[in-house]
């Protein structure tokens, strides 16, 4: 189980920088990588503090506690993946939007050009 927990470890350290490396060069923006770095801090945190973790195991009821850290680790990266489902979504829907106002005003400066003409 330790081996586990070390693992668990190793993944949340190259999450976190992996993120912090992805804000410098401004690959991911900073409201967005709010989340990411919560989660790893989390799963990090949990992983390293084995009586905070059995801790959540009891109040969960799970009956082991990697279980209960994979459990939690998968459950708010679900969230975090709905939440930028939502975002993504909108902002199709907001370029739509856009390439039609775009189209409007091409179409009224192509009739004003021939207006002039």
């Amino acid at each position: 189980m330790d081996r586990l927990l070390n693992v668990t470890t190793v993944l949340s350290v190259v999450l976190l920088v992996m993120v912090l490396i992805s804000v410098r060069r401004a690959h991911i923006r900073v409201e967005y990588s709010v989340s990411w770095l919560l989660a790893s801090v989390v799963m990090l945190v949990l992983s390293r503090t084995r009586p905070l973790l059995d801790a959540v195991t009891r109040l969960t009821g799970i009956p082991d506690s990697p279980l209960t850290l994979f459990l939690l680790t998968g459950s708010v990266f679900l969230i975090m993946f709905f939440r930028f489902s939502i975002i993504m979504s909108h902002l199709r829907d907001d370029n739509i939007a856009l390439a039609q106002r775009v189209a409007i005003l091409e179409y009224h400066i192509h009739s004003l050009r021939n207006h002039e003409a």
